[in-house]
């Protein structure tokens, strides 16, 4: 896996589905490359605009409550993001994330540090986000969630997997 590096967007504590993609849009975009320009856009209208590929959401706790809404994680996805680091996530939020590709990392102590704006790095291999303040280490990834986002996500990984039986 490659090493995530971007600029931090903050947020914090319970962020639901509904502000990460407004739910006025669920049924009325439905091509994942339209989600992206409304991702966060009631709680940060400069996020989509603004957002470049590998830039790092830093959360408080239970980012992705609310609906079991898979378009709050392709939104995101989607439009560049590299990874989002929270106290904790919603627990359907966390399996979208996981299924997309999307890192959804748990680390408190880096959570607390770091500062909007601030450059971050990702190693996920080896379970370290470094930063102008320090280093943080999470839990490194199991072998099987490295499989799926090396195959850009579960649909891919099944249909790799199912082929190899073949």
């Amino acid at each position: 896996m490659e090493i995530i590096r971007g600029r931090v967007w903050k947020y914090g504590e319970n962020i639901n589905t509904d502000v990460i993609f407004p739910g006025k849009y669920t049924y009325t975009i439905s091509k994942p490359a339209e989600m992206p320009a409304h991702a966060l856009e009631d709680l940060d209208p400069d996020f989509a605009s603004g957002v470049k590929p590998g830039d790092i959401i830093i959360a408080g706790k239970n980012w992705g409550c609310g609906s079991s809404r898979e378009q709050a994680v392709t939104c995101l996805k989607e439009g560049g993001l590299g990874a989002i680091i929270a106290e904790s996530f919603a627990r359907i939020y966390y399996r979208n994330c996981l299924n997309a590709a999307l890192p959804a990392l748990i680390c408190p102590e880096a959570v607390h540090v770091i500062q909007d704006g601030e450059q971050v790095e990702i190693d996920l291999d080896k379970g370290e986000i470094r930063t102008s303040k320090g280093l943080y280490t999470f839990s490194p990834l199991p072998e099987v969630v490295r499989e799926i986002f090396d195959a850009g996500g579960l649909i891919a990984h099944t249909k790799k997997r199912l082929e190899a039986v073949d």
